[in-house]
């Protein structure tokens, strides 16, 4: 999830000027293992080591927690899930090595990021470009949490009039162009590190978020439409391609709004403890639950 905070402007900056070599380092990426593979790899054996790699938006860097974390910085005592589940992982006798890559306002794909930046959003950088060429080459672990901001930059270019008379039309292409940022994003993790252990976060329903409670009706069908349609048709599907899909979408404690921060779109570090726990449950298990199909939050508001 995203949100601009001032502490992390200056990483901005230095992040943004990573994007130059990109190139350079997707030019010399080998592929090391199976770029589709049908099952997950292996929970990592009790005791081992993890090379951890976090691609996300600045819930990875805890915004919103009572410690946030800059970019490409240890932050041992950092609050937001990524930091919370190395330390549980540590608790539990792994050597964690971790890398947070996440960039606050961060979308999945150039394309989201020129979209928002087209209607008047900061957007400073995305997983495409400016974090996936940065995956450790030897990672063994790589959580993803993308699309709330890039529901955010749909909604947006819809009140600016994108989609004309047609908004669900609208949506579902950006649906399409998000699945194939996904795609892309996975190809190019698995051509950096191989086969590492791949855990995307699924969305919940945004429009049932505390942010989007007093929004028109017209402006949560939006977001209800993309963020479910993300979910169910790019993100859950990612099951059958080797990836554990931790399901945030039917969990009914992520639409308490008691574990969102004040601006009722970040988490607090009762939400994120949340996540974090999830995320080690999906480490370390040899047969993690499939997300669910359907339930009964994919719908908290009339569909028009």
């Amino acid at each position: 999830m995203a949100g601009e905070t001032p502490k992390l402007r200056i990483s901005l900056v230095i992040l943004s000027s990573l994007t130059l070599t990109t190139v350079s380092i997707l030019g010399g990426c080998n592929n090391l293992g199976q770029t589709n593979p049908a099952a997950p790899s292996d929970p990592p054996p009790p005791g081992s080591s993890l090379v951890y790699a976090a691609v996300g938006a600045s819930d990875a860097s805890g915004v919103g927690s009572s410690v946030e974390c800059v970019p490409f910085t240890d932050c041992p005592s950092g609050m937001g899930y990524v930091q919370v589940a190395a330390r549980q992982l540590k608790t539990q006798g792994f050597t964690v090595s971790l890398l947070n890559l996440g960039i606050p306002t961060a979308v999945i794909g150039p394309d989201f990021q020129a979209l928002g930046i087209s209607n008047g959003r900061f957007i400073a950088g995305n997983f495409i470009t400016d974090e996936m060429p940065f995956v450790q080459k030897n990672a063994t672990l790589v959580t993803i949490f993308a699309g709330a901001n890039d529901v955010n930059v749909i909604t947006a270019a819809l009140d600016a009039g994108a989609g004309g008379s047609n908004p669900a039309g609208y949506i579902d292409q950006q649906v399409v162009a998000f699945r194939s940022d996904y795609s892309a994003l996975l190809t190019g993790i698995r051509l950096r590190a191989g086969s590492p252990r791949i855990i995307a976060l699924n969305l919940p329903n945004l429009a049932a978020l505390p942010f989007l409670a007093g929004a028109s009706l017209d402006q949560r069908q939006a977001a209800q439409h993309a963020s479910v349609a993300f979910t169910t048709t790019v993100i859950n599907p990612l099951t059958s391609q080797g990836v554990v899909v931790v399901d945030l979408m039917c969990d009914s404690r992520l639409y308490d709004p008691s574990i969102y921060s004040a601006d009722g779109f970040h988490p607090n570090d009762s939400g994120y403890a949340i996540l974090a726990g999830d995320v080690v449950k999906a480490t370390t298990s040899a047969s993690y639950p499939a997300p669910s199909a359907s339930c009964s939050q994919m719908t908290v508001v009339p569909n028009p």
